[in-house]
């Protein structure tokens, strides 16, 4: 199971930009989906996910300004990011659990991470 992200890039504080995630690879499910961040000299926190189960969720820092979406047909999620603050300025990373089909036609669990995309958000 592969996680490929894209978006992202350089932003003007009060702009907008979306972050897009897709997966590949034998997908049997998708429990969980999302996007965290490492800012510089910061730990990696959660942003947003959505769940199967237990529906969206966000960071404090960014409801009401982010927005996570899911194609559930797709396998793909969006981060929907507005009114950015450099305080967001971060390596955003794509994250997904779930089942995917694996040797002699079994169904294994899988958590794995997109490579990474730079949101720099300047003043």
């Amino acid at each position: 199971v592969q996680l490929q992200a894209s978006g992202g890039g350089s932003v003007q504080a009060g702009g907008s930009t979306r972050l897009s995630c897709v997966v590949t690879g034998s997908i049997f499910s998708i429990n969980v989906i999302g996007w965290y961040r490492q800012g510089p000299g910061n730990q990696r926190e959660l942003v947003a996910e959505v769940s199967s189960g237990s529906g969206t969720k966000y960071s404090d820092s960014v409801e009401g300004r982010f927005t996570i979406s899911r194609d559930y047909d797709e396998h793909r999620a969006y981060l929907q990011m507005d009114g950015l603050k450099p305080e967001d300025t971060a390596v955003y990373y794509c994250h997904a659990e779930g089942s995917r089909y694996g040797d002699y036609g079994m169904v294994v669990d899988f958590r794995s991470w997109g490579q990474g995309t730079l949101v720099t958000v300047s003043s």
